[in-house]
């Protein structure tokens, strides 16, 4: 089987399938149409998110039988579409679930200590202890919404604090010994810190919102490694500035690419993102809370497995 691999990632995904017996194409610099052009030659494709298999792309890929995409989400991918044609998809949220806990719970840690405004001020000459006295995370509630792979390993990290743990999913029975499932509302009135691990579809694109917001029953803290998309970032400026929404860490912003691999181009920024660079309530990481070195090649080496397991 030939496979064409659309973005660099970890040699032993190469390395491991030419094992199996599987012939790799490297092409990561055409761009999308070059790449319809010669994908009818391929029975797979391996990549991360560098552009959209839509129905187009997947017409053109007469003889795909899987889809490997290197990540958690299959939101660049027409899944139904897919699915319809008899495509084998495989992501590889088992890969970075480990890297996105550690970090969702660094990133709380962080904003509940004002460690990032702190080394700041430390390095311009400021000493203020009384201005950056912290919190203590024992004794909140944790709630999680979107409890797969991402928001199970989250509660997982948080074993070792005195904290109640809630999630919510779509799905029923998913709670575990590390977090309650209850109801949306019993979530918003009872959470002091909101943490979000939800994939991106129709549902979740402007979820947390201002109506979300004002159902919160108190003022708390945001966490979002997720999807930038399932949150307003004017409706979270606007609670930041009046207080129901006391920080926020996020990972990934609503202005994202497609790709993630980039925010920044010749487009203004919006108003309310300078608001976000310019706010000591807020951390921001550039979509980094599954990117380790652990977690390159558990990525990989998920991949490789479930590919293997279908078709060898």
């Amino acid at each position: 089987m030939k496979v064409l691999h659309l973005d660099t990632n970890h040699p032993l995904l190469l390395e491991q399938l030419a094992a199996l017996g599987f012939e790799n194409t490297e092409e990561y610099t055409a761009d999308k149409n070059k790449v319809q052009a010669i994908v009818h030659q391929f029975d797979g494709i391996i990549l991360r998110s560098r552009f959209k298999i839509d129905r187009e792309f997947l017409d053109k890929a007469t003889n795909l039988k899987f889809i490997g995409r290197v990540g958690a989400g299959l939101e660049n991918i027409d899944v139904a579409y897919a699915e319809e044609k008899g495509i084998f998809l495989a992501a590889a949220p088992e890969g970075n679930r480990n890297a996105v806990g550690e970090q969702s719970l660094g990133m709380i840690l962080s904003l509940f200590n004002n460690l990032n405004k702190a080394d700041k001020e430390v390095r311009q000459g400021l000493w203020d202890r009384e201005g950056n006295r912290g919190l203590e995370l024992d004794g909140k509630t944790i709630g999680i919404v979107g409890y797969g792979n991402m928001g199970k390993a989250f509660a997982k990290k948080l074993r070792g604090f005195e904290v109640e743990v809630l999630c919510v999913d779509l799905l029923e029975n998913v709670g575990d010994q590390y977090a309650k499932q209850v109801s949306l509302k019993e979530l918003q009135q009872r959470a002091d810190v909101l943490s979000l691990h939800l994939p991106q579809t129709n549902l979740t694109i402007g979820m947390v919102n201002k109506d979300f917001i004002e159902a919160m029953g108190k003022p708390f803290w945001l966490v979002n490694t997720a999807r930038g998309k399932c949150v307003v970032t004017r409706d979270l400026v606007d609670a930041l500035k009046s207080g129901k929404i006391l920080g926020a860490a996020l990972d990934v912003l609503e202005y994202e690419k497609t790709s993630f691999e980039d925010m920044f181009g010749d487009r203004p920024m919006p108003e309310e993102f300078n608001d976000l660079l310019h706010s000591d309530k807020v951390l921001l990481t550039p979509h980094i809370a599954g990117w380790t070195q652990e977690s390159k090649i558990k990525l990989a080496e998920t991949i490789v497995n479930k590919i293997s397991k279908r078709f060898c």
